[in-house]
């Protein structure tokens, strides 16, 4: 396997091919009359207010270029729309083509809040040249990962064994049978651009002259790649005994050797929120009175909330921070970090009483009931990392970072005096000439060092941020992902319904109620879930996440209101799960339903990653419908997830 993959690398990157030098002054999209028609009125249903998201536009503002996309709901398929692609979204048609035309295809999976794939379509799907030799050459898919998680897992397995290593935009080659044969992630446009030797447009070249020449060694990879997909998404059996503690202790001794003693969570960078390694530590610390573990689980949520990562003016943490304190953070925001960030803070002040950790709870909550609920009830998935700047482009931060003049006009002198005392707004910025707001130090340090009480500090700061809050959003606001995941909304709903339980909060449980009856009006149909809600539209089968998360929230439900539906509603669902998803002989669930028509290889995920997996939450679900039914056959099926993994 890794002799072909190498052979077909080493024939891309020292193929020479001439280079015409061709310039596409406008880019021919192969397109039907009927399908020109349907793309005319699905832009004439945006309406007059409707701005193209593209930099080709005709003199009265109407975009030069529409695609199929234009037809979808997801915004991230959206956002390319208007590219001079030639795309099409995931089907049988974009495959039928390749088929028919005798074209490879191009690949592209990445989501609306990601910050190289805004710079991939920038540089390489609005370019003209590129967009005219795809369009020629191949057929080009785009997905949105977060709607189809089945394919960005197959895909991703794929990118890193050729690769060692994965990311978005991830940029895969297939053959019409939908066989991967080669892949990366960001390519730069053209040759030397930010340091590397190739460019987009040199390799899809050279793939493409491969393709036609060499296609029987293509065929071979791309099958010796598929069976290398398959079995790295296999689960192998277990030893078939039950896990004690013994290895639970195991897990910590080996998590205190990776433990950054300096800022809390994990070594090195970039540095991604510690929630679910943090609940553990709770839970263990609980079970054996080990203190050293309680600090640890201290030290990296109080350093958490205090850094950069976290949003000190509007409340709730971003996707991640690229430093190893916490404090430069890539600033996109997703539903889910948020959600499972305030299971850990409860966790937290469940365990210490600690007064800090309800705050950072409320003031989450707060944001995403301010910013991200929709008027339904339900939550919108994620806000983007850029937002448009002064100049008018788009730039990585500009919304949430200030500069210390911006705080003096907006505050006055005095007030702002104490503001930047409080987040380290000093001579030097830290981030790209602006201020990214954090806090250095704990309030009585800084009180002590203005003079001034820790209670007159602390109502100054509370009454500055919203002052700062309702200036900030006077400035042009980041793309909000409007789409509403039933995943994503299960663990928000989750997150309400503890906060209303730990916290006796009947608004909590308010809000969790409501969006929990927006996914069973809106997408639970014929005793199914659906994965994606936009436009008044549910579209996708529910894949396992789907169905794990909201029964967690569902039986979370039923704890804090001790309402019998909540409860029976879980048991309905997960019986869908048993029969559809469940591997019955060896344990554990697959990520898709059987049946599911297209795929290449079908998942059966066991690993938590920056969302938990859905066999981990599947199997608490089992362990507490157990508990809660005394049906042991819930006990049984849970003891074969934890014996397979």
């Amino acid at each position: 396997m890794r002799t072909i993959i190498f052979r077909l690398l080493v024939l891309i990157f020292i193929m020479i091919l001439p280079n015409p030098g061709f310039s596409a002054s406008s880019v021919t999209l192969p397109q039907s009359s009927e399908l020109r028609q349907q793309l005319k009125d699905a832009l004439a249903r945006k309406g007059p207010d409707y701005k193209p998201r593209t930099r080709h536009l005709l003199a009265d503002g109407k975009p030069k270029y529409s695609n199929r996309l234009i037809l979808e709901s997801s915004p991230y398929l959206l956002q390319h729309a208007h590219n001079p692609v030639n795309w099409y979204a995931w089907g049988d048609a974009a495959f039928a083509a390749a088929e028919r035309l005798g074209l490879p295809i191009l690949l592209s999976i990445g989501y609306s809040t990601c910050h190289w794939c805004h710079v991939m379509e920038e540089e390489s799907f609005e370019d003209e040249e590129i967009a005219q030799y795809l369009n020629e050459h191949y057929i080009a898919i785009k997905v949105d990962r977060e709607e189809r998680p089945d394919l960005d897992a197959i895909y991703m397995a794929a990118v890193q064994t050729i690769t060692g290593r994965g990311g978005w935009p991830m940029t895969v080659w297939l053959l019409p049978d939908r066989s991967p044969f080669y892949g990366g992630t960001y390519f730069p446009a053209r040759d030397g651009d930010h340091g590397r030797r190739q460019g987009f447009l040199t390799v899809v070249k050279k793939i493409s002259e491969l393709y036609q020449n060499q296609r029987d060694e293509i065929q071979d990879a791309g099958q010796k790649l598929t069976k290398a997909v398959q079995r790295q998404l296999q689960t192998a059996a277990g030893s078939g005994k039950l896990p004690d503690a013994a290895l639970i202790a195991q897990v910590m001794n080996d998590y205190k050797t990776r433990y950054d003693l300096v800022h809390g969570g994990v070594k090195g960078r970039p540095k991604f929120p510690s929630s679910m390694p943090v609940r553990l530590l709770l839970r263990y610390y609980r079970r054996t009175g080990d203190k050293k573990v309680l600090d640890m689980a201290r030290l990296t949520l109080d350093k958490m909330a205090a850094g950069g990562i976290y949003d000190q003016v509007g409340g709730g943490f971003h996707r991640y921070s690229t430093d190893e304190k916490w404090l430069v953070p890539h600033f996109e925001k997703m539903l889910y970090d948020n959600a499972l960030l305030v299971m850990a803070y409860l966790d937290a002040y469940q365990v210490t009483g600690d007064h800090n950790y309800h705050r950072v709870v409320d003031e989450i909550l707060g944001y995403v009931e301010r910013d991200m609920t929709a008027p339904a009830g339900a939550f919108y998935s994620a806000t983007d990392a850029d937002s448009i700047n002064p100049d008018g482009h788009r730039e990585e931060g500009y919304y949430f970072t200030w500069t210390p003049e911006e705080l003096d006009t907006v505050l006055g002198v005095e007030t702002a005096r104490i503001v930047k005392a409080y987040y380290g707004v000093g001579k030097r910025p830290n981030f790209d000439g602006r201020y990214i707001l954090y806090r250095p130090a704990a309030a009585v340090a800084v009180a002590e060092k203005l003079r001034i009480s820790e209670t007159k500090l602390m109502a100054t700061v509370k009454s500055a941020r919203e002052i700062l809050y309702q200036q900030r959003n006077l400035r042009p606001r980041p793309l909000r992902d409007e789409k509403i995941l039933t995943a994503w909304n299960g663990l928000m709903i989750s997150a309400y319904a503890r906060a209303g339980l730990v916290l006796g909060s009947q608004h909590y449980t308010a809000q969790a109620v409501r969006a929990a009856e927006f996914i069973l009006q809106n997408l639970y149909h014929d005793g199914k879930l659906y994965r994606s809600y936009k436009d008044g539209e549910a579209r996708h089968p529910g894949y396992l996440d789907d169905y794990a998360f909201f029964i967690a929230s569902l039986i979370d439900l039923y704890e804090v209101t001790q309402q019998i539906r909540w409860l029976q509603q879980a048991v309905r669902l997960d019986k869908v799960l048993q029969a559809d998803y469940e591997d019955s002989e060896a344990g554990g669930f697959f990520m898709t339903a059987q049946g599911q028509p297209g795929l290449i290889a079908r998942e059966k995920p066991g690993y938590d990653g920056a969302e938990p997996s859905g066999n981990s939450v599947a199997l608490l679900n089992l362990l507490k419908l157990y508990k809660y039914t005394t049906n042991d056959n819930y006990r049984l099926r849970a003891g074969k997830m934890l014996s397979l993994f």
